[in-house]
């Protein structure tokens, strides 16, 4: 029984991995040497690493942050990620400065979160962002961090927050519609069954996860069926690196390993120009793993994963709870 069970999960991954082939051949080049894969069935495409919104607020000075921000765009990565709540604004603020310069804005297909569940809360999230981001549209926006039963009803009721993000499309505010998270695989499945096309699905992808609670074995595959952009994160297990430093992997196999699957970006954690300039070699120079380094990686991360310890996001609570709390108190 153990080992047919292995057999299975070796097969859904590999299987996994064949998909990511065919994506890995619909990539292009950008003008900025990036390559580029298809968000879903938008029409649009972005490049296959994208520039991590809170690791921007968590740069310590803000004139560094904006020189990395523009270093990124100048060297091609034009897919910036964002959210309403990270470091209280202030990662949306940095980047609205940095885009404000020249032309970047122009340059960068941008996607930011919201955290709200009503419509209220949801016009409030975006009419911060629109401002922070000092831009006029959102190209890509996120309800974030799907992680409660009573998300999926909350976003699609009379007063939810999915109403507002379709008005706001009307408007021209935002361009696509997707959801994030990163808790349980279950909660996204819900939101999947739900009567809306979406444009993109955020969820942990990595070496860990494919043993524990996984979304690239249970949620990628419907995305995939269902041609939804998919964008990847975590790669390095946390926004401090706990593979790379527990595991002893390197981060660019990591991010390799990532970008094998059928996804169509990965978010970075991005904190220095070394670490802006190790993606940037990783992607450029991108090629998908052999069947046999990824049974390698799985194999040396099958123990450390199997308690999910080390993936704390999947066993904590992370990402508007606010929201959840203000309701509750009434």
């Amino acid at each position: 029984m153990i080992a047919s069970s292995r057999r299975e999960f070796l097969q859904t991954v590999l299987g996994g991995l064949a998909l990511g082939r065919m994506a890995f051949a619909s990539q292009e080049t950008s003008a900025g040497g990036l390559p580029t894969r298809p968000l879903g069935n938008t029409g649009e495409r972005v490049t296959i690493i994208g520039l991590g919104g809170w690791d921007v607020g968590a740069v310590r000075e803000k004139k560094e942050a904006l020189a990395i921000m523009h270093e990124a765009v100048d060297n091609g990565l034009t897919f910036f990620d964002n959210c309403w709540e990270y470091h209280q604004g202030r990662s949306e603020e940095w980047m609205g400065e940095a885009m404000a310069e020249g032309k970047y804005r122009d340059k960068v297909f941008l996607m930011t979160k919201v955290c709200g569940r009503d419509a209220k809360t949801a016009q409030q999230n975006l009419e911060d962002s629109l401002r922070r981001l000092r831009t006029d549209h959102i190209d890509l926006w996120q309800f974030h961090g799907i992680q409660w039963d009573d998300d999926p009803d909350l976003i699609f009721g009379e007063n939810g927050a999915l109403a507002y993000a379709l008005k706001a499309q009307k408007e021209g505010k935002v361009r696509y519609i997707g959801f994030t998270g990163h808790k349980h695989p279950r909660f996204h499945l819900a939101m999947l069954q739900k009567p809306y096309e979406w444009a993109s699905v955020q969820m942990p992808i990595n070496v860990l996860d494919a043993h524990y609670e996984s979304f690239q074995k249970q949620v990628l595959p419907e995305c995939v069926k269902r041609n939804i952009g998919v964008i990847g994160m975590k790669a390095l297990g946390s926004q401090n690196g706990r593979i790379p430093r527990e595991l002893g992997i390197p981060a660019p196999l990591l991010r390799r390993f990532a970008l094998s699957l059928p996804i169509t970006s990965l978010i970075c954690g991005i904190q220095s120009r070394e670490n802006l300039r190790q993606d940037l070699a990783m992607a450029r120079d991108f090629q998908p793993l052999s069947e046999e380094e990824v049974k390698e990686l799985l194999a040396k991360a099958a123990g450390p994963a199997a308690s999910g310890q080390i993936e704390q996001y999947k066993v904590g609570n992370y990402g508007c709870d606010w929201w959840h709390n203000l309701q509750k108190q009434g």
